[in-house]
């Protein structure tokens, strides 16, 4: 009988016979040559040449990168600094691509493909016909931003110092702002477009015709001021600060008129050193007026001359400023005076008192006043004397203390 489980656990199973085996696909494994090896080898060569050649891009790329980079910042930050302030204009209709081009033909910039590309990215600029100060070799973002700053709203502030002239009013102008030249000023100041409400009675033309007319202060010039502009303030300045101190009831107060006050008001402003000399010095040239005295004022001897030539030199020039040749006032004023020197016009000191030393050896024919004047003390101070004996004995104390020549 047979086992329906199969055959039991240790029972022998059929040994099949070698006839009997079937081959699989991978029982027969031929072995490799030569030839095989060889080309393995050749298959894997290729692999490390594309590693390093992929390399050798990608480093060449890194440093293209870079040095495009680098030299993209040189562009748009130069190296070393900025230079002072140039004048650069904005005409009606420039462009981005016009600017750019004179920005870089004025050496502003190094790159006007680089200037837009920036200017592109930041958000652009919207110009306002006008002057602009820039530097050059400054970062383009200080470029932009001055560009992008209308010059109504761009102010260099400039100071006239008291006592200047209209020639040197016109230098530190042009100075202070390079596109306001000093040629255009004395121009415009000489042409008779600006006049003044204190000007001289019959009308002065030249070089002078405005001269002590202006009034000397810190102004801020904007972007887009002129010559005349600043003239026409300076002007005004004047007329305000006169009217102020009464320059314009000059009259009923010293018996000149505003003008004249102005011309003593500038000699004032050229002579005097410290502030309690200047009633002193303007009561001086009213007594020497009046007397029909010559001034002998030195600092008119100066005007419009060489600043080399010593006082007895200066005499010798026969001039209407010659002050010690001529009586009366100079035909204009000599410089622009400051409100101190317009109030001590306007207010000279009274005469002195009989009781004042200066007065106790006059005869009783005489008026005790004050005519004459010279330098006392390092500090610019002046001694005063109400006669010729009492001058020259000053000025020799002068002269031995060597404060003159």
């Amino acid at each position: 009988m047979s086992d329906p489980f199969g055959p039991l656990q240790g029972r022998q199973q059929p040994v099949e016979e070698p006839g009997d085996w079937v081959p699989d696909p991978w029982d027969h494994v031929e072995a490799a040559t030569d030839g095989d090896l060889v080309e393995q080898r050749r298959f894997r060569r290729p692999n490390k040449w594309i590693v390093r050649s992929a390399l050798g891009v990608v480093l060449t790329l890194v440093v293209i990168a870079g040095s495009v980079g680098w030299w993209y910042l040189r562009q748009v930050n130069p190296p070393g600094e900025a230079s002072s302030p140039y004048n650069f204009t904005v005409l009606e209709g420039d462009t981005i691509d016009s600017v750019a081009q004179r920005l870089q033909a004025d050496g502003f910039i190094t790159s006007a493909g680089v200037f837009r590309w920036y200017v592109d990215r930041k958000g652009g600029i919207d110009f306002v016909p006008g002057y602009y100060q820039l530097r050059l070799r400054d970062h383009m973002g200080n470029l932009m931003a001055a560009l992008n700053t209308p010059p109504a709203q761009t102010f260099v502030n400039v100071t006239f110092p008291e006592g200047y002239t209209l020639e040197q009013i016109a230098n530190r102008l042009a100075d202070k702002v390079p596109r306001l030249d000093a040629t255009t000023f004395l121009q415009q100041a000489s042409s008779g477009v600006v006049v003044s409400d204190f000007g001289p009675q019959t009308a002065v033309s030249g070089p002078t015709a405005l001269e002590g007319l202006l009034f000397p202060d810190t102004y801020q010039i904007s972007g887009d001021d002129s010559s005349t502009r600043v003239i026409e303030r300076m002007v005004g300045l004047m007329e305000r600060v006169g009217r102020q101190e009464g320059l314009d009831k000059s009259e009923e107060k010293v018996g000149l008129s505003p003008y004249e006050v102005l011309v003593v008001a500038s000699m004032i402003e050229r002579e005097a050193k410290v502030p309690e000399d200047r009633a002193k010095i303007a009561r001086v040239i009213y007594n020497r007026l009046r007397r029909d005295m010559l001034l002998q004022i030195d600092a008119t001897l100066r005007y419009g001359q060489p600043d080399d030539l010593s006082i007895a030199e200066l005499i010798q020039i026969d001039n209407p400023y010659n002050t010690y040749t001529r009586k009366g006032l100079p035909p204009t004023a000599i410089a622009n005076p400051g409100r101190a020197s317009i109030r001590a016009a306007l207010n000279p000191a009274p005469n002195p008192p009989l009781s004042d030393p200066m007065c106790k050896d006059l005869k009783k024919s005489q008026r005790c006043e004050y005519v004459y004047y010279v330098i006392a003390d390092k500090e610019g101070g002046h001694v005063f004397a109400a006669t010729l004996e009492q001058h020259e004995a000053n000025v020799a104390a002068a002269r031995a203390a060597g404060l003159i020549g």
